[in-house]
């Protein structure tokens, strides 16, 4: 299971409480999860890192947020299993690619960047090719997370790697896409995952500065909204022999934040 960007306090909140629910609802085996806005929508700390592993996340992915908290890059080269994109250059901290192993099954964990109204980093086609022969001395089973603008960088990967990969979805811009499809080589795609937070919003963020920002062209201080807060997403089925992927759904569950204790979450953690 891929969860979505998850987005400030309120989407920790989301989850914290519905992963565990649907990890068991759906007997998933694998959780996945983008957590590069987690703090306030910018970055997250280390402590927010520790801390969702607990909610059910085996292994966390990024992209372009993961430096906005500057504590976040000791702690990258301490925990192996909070990913950031693999073709930033080398000396970055933290690495990209991870193999992990549950039940005796091993399974290939890729996280990448576009560079289409990007950063200028490494080409992730090349570094993919790299980093996909590497994990595929190891399992057949991997699992990309590319986080680009542009769905036509995203489908352009999908069909550079189609075949040799277990499943490509994509994250950043926060909205889910309706194009989850099954490749005839068996690769699982989805241009965009979608967000976990509060979708009352714009991108998550509180309406009235992002619009302001847009209609004066001036900078505004972006706060993270609360309201109508989803846990989005996909699952998807891969065959644990072939690592050909049986089959992708996309999710987005609602979350009624009232029934929960809201105050175990502070601003900080």
């Amino acid at each position: 299971m891929f969860v979505a960007d998850i987005c400030g306090k309120v989407g920790r909140q989301a989850a914290a409480h519905l992963i565990k629910p649907l990890r068991e609802k759906h007997g998933v085996g694998y959780v996945i999860a983008n957590i590069e806005n987690a703090a306030g929508g910018f970055g997250v700390t280390p402590e927010m890192s520790r801390k969702a592993f607990s909610y059910g996340i085996d292994i966390q992915t990024s992209g372009n947020h993961i430096w906005d908290r500057m504590e976040i890059q000791r702690y990258l080269d301490t925990d192996v299993k909070l990913l950031r994109p693999a073709n930033y250059p080398v000396g970055t901290p933290g690495r990209g690619v991870y193999v992990d192993e549950v039940n005796g099954v091993k399974i290939g964990v890729l996280n990448l960047m576009g560079r289409t109204y990007m950063k200028e980093i490494d080409c992730p086609f090349q570094v993919a090719d790299h980093e996909v022969s590497y994990l595929r001395g190891h399992t057949n089973i991997i699992f990309i997370d590319f986080h680009a603008e542009a769905t036509s960088e995203k489908q352009a990967m999908l069909y550079y790697l189609d075949g040799k990969v277990s499943a490509i979805i994509g994250t950043h811009t926060h909205v889910q896409t309706a194009d989850d499809m099954i490749t005839k080589e068996g690769t699982a795609y989805l241009s965009d995952a979608g967000m976990t937070g509060p979708h009352d919003s714009i991108i998550g963020m509180q309406k009235q500065p992002s619009l302001d920002r847009f209609l004066t062209g001036m900078p505004k201080r972006m706060t993270t909204a609360t309201e109508d807060i989803k846990i989005s997403g996909a699952l998807v089925r891969i065959d644990t022999d072939t690592g050909k992927a049986l089959g992708i759904e996309r999710f987005r569950v609602d979350f009624d934040i009232s029934k929960f204790n809201s105050a175990l979450f502070s601003e900080e953690d």
